[in-house]
């Protein structure tokens, strides 16, 4: 039978409702300061912290808790007879539930950075020793450090008088991880301040082994972050592989460029077609018109539900994924007709800002904000005699917001609301437009009146040349080049409009 519980909480989140439901089984409360005032101003019986262990606080509260009476009734395990006996002869009462949550770090240093004092006062001692060392014995002491869980154990105490060992398993877990992650956040401050240094430590959970990495010789784990909103669910197929994460990663991060309905088709990472349209068929059958052959065994990406006229008209063809934050149920139906096929329902599209990119290169890793800038109409810059068009302005806008997750050199022929033509990837910048300009020619796309953009400056005129010649009738770039002149000369003597930029938008 469970007699007693230690309460001591900065976060006070349903702390009165749950201490209620402890006195109600006649469970014995232990408090201090703060926590102590509230659940007595609810009229709930509470013993003081000083009372349980006979010596008074001390030192503004620093030494409360840290006393062989709290501890001893934490870590006593009850099956040993000598820790029984010794618990007996020292006078230490059995505390059976620790409830702590820690002293408010991460908020203190994220209010204040620059007060060293007040996130000294906020480095919690007591705190995560209480409950560690409930969570060390937790097949003996229930240990919960977050309010999300007070239901769970309340349930568990009515049907059973007791909470079940599975349950205080994952609350001792969550105790590990919550003091990994505090410890950590104190280390990258201190860190900061001490030494001038930067300190980033990854914390990342539920690893699942794949069947193999980027190719079958190579093992691989995909983890997950606990502190995204973001989350996939599948639905239905095979197992995701290595592969299918990192072009399904590449697919989200373009669509979430986009408000308006659009369909991304991405292979070996880069998008073959984007398009937005009237709806999810429409945005597909322009996307894929960009370069069909590639779209076999695609990952095909959109930013509304998916119907079923789009999934009769996906399920003619080979694709290996599909991602959609929902599917309607007709869709779904229409899918199951071929079982290999991965349905992903995305849940909460990620705010790009927040998101890091991270690159590990060989002794090390690289971390850099993700590229979600795009030039408004007053950063472009005319560099010509003529200026663009709205729609041309539009194509641009469009273009420079799918060119940009495009493997460097990258090119890209864009209407207002779809690619023509990509060209990724290429030693050579003039390549690419030749490689762009060879993939439309082979699927029989006009590039007239399209719009060519470029993720970093033309260093000649030639694959400012090629692109006009193919039918380029406007051209967004960086700028930046010793050539600059000769490029403008060139774009003048074709009579097109070019802007710049005046930032580039490599991906490597």
């Amino acid at each position: 039978m469970l007699k007693r519980a230690l309460i001591s909480v900065s976060d006070k989140t349903g702390i009165v409702e749950f201490a209620k439901e402890l006195e109600s089984m006649g469970i014995d409360l232990i408090s201090t300061g703060g926590t102590k005032k509230k659940i007595e101003e609810a009229g709930i019986k509470v013993r003081d912290i000083s009372e349980f262990t006979g010596f008074p606080e001390m030192m503004d509260g620093r030494v409360k808790t840290l006393h062989p009476k709290v501890h001893g009734g934490i870590l006593n395990v009850r099956s040993n007879l000598q820790h029984q006996k010794s618990m007996e002869e020292n006078g230490i009462e059995p505390i059976d539930i620790v409830v702590v949550n820690l002293y408010p770090f991460e908020e203190a240093v994220k209010t204040n950075p620059e007060d060293l004092t007040n996130a000294i006062e906020n480095i919690d001692i007591g705190g995560p020793t209480m409950i560690r060392s409930a969570a060390k014995n937790y097949k003996d002491v229930t240990v919960i450090v977050d309010p999300a869980d007070y239901g769970k154990v309340i349930t568990e105490l009515k049907e059973r008088g007791d909470v079940s060992l599975k349950t205080k398993e994952e609350l001792a877990l969550k105790v590990f991880r919550r003091t990994a992650e505090y410890n950590s956040g104190i280390d990258t401050y201190l860190s900061r301040k001490f030494l001038g240094e930067e300190v980033l430590r990854l914390s990342m959970t539920d690893g699942k082994k794949l069947r193999y990495g980027e190719n079958p010789h190579q093992e691989a784990t995909w983890y997950s972050d606990p502190t995204s909103s973001f989350k996939m669910n599948q639905l239905q197929g095979k197992e995701l592989s290595f592969n299918n994460l990192i072009d399904i990663n590449a697919a989200v991060m373009i669509s979430s460029e986009f408000k308006d309905p659009c369909c991304i088709i991405i292979k070996h990472t880069n998008p073959c077609g984007a398009a937005t349209g009237s709806g999810p068929l429409d945005a597909f059958n322009k996307a894929k018109a960009t370069d069909p052959v590639s779209a076999f065994g695609s990952i095909i990406s959109f930013n509304d539900e998916v119907d079923l006229e789009t999934a009769q008209e996906l399920n003619n063809m080979f694709v290996e994924v599909i991602v959609a934050p929902s599917f309607a149920d007709d869709a779904k139906q229409e899918f199951m007709k071929k079982k290999n096929l991965r349905l992903i329902k995305i849940e909460n599209f990620p705010d790009m800002k927040k998101e890091k990119d991270f690159k590990k290169i060989v002794g090390g890793l690289i971390v850099q904000d993700t590229d979600t800038r795009v030039p408004s109409k007053e950063e472009l810059k005319v560099v010509t005699e003529k200026k663009p068009t709205e729609d041309q302005l539009a194509a641009m806008e469009f273009g420079w917001k799918v060119l940009k997750h495009v493997k460097s050199n990258a090119i890209l022929f864009a209407a207002k609301d779809r690619t023509l033509a990509v060209g990724a990837g290429q030693m050579s910048r003039v390549d690419s437009v030749k490689l762009a300009v060879m993939k439309a020619r082979n699927v029989g796309i006009s590039l007239d009146d399209s719009v060519m953009t470029s993720d970093a400056f033309f260093p000649f005129r030639d694959g400012l040349d090629e692109g006009v010649n193919a039918g380029a009738k406007a051209v967004i770039q960086p700028g930046g080049s010793l050539k600059d002149d000769e490029v403008i000369a060139a774009a003048n003597e074709h009579g097109i409009p070019m802007v710049f930029t005046g930032f580039r938008c490599f991906k490597h």
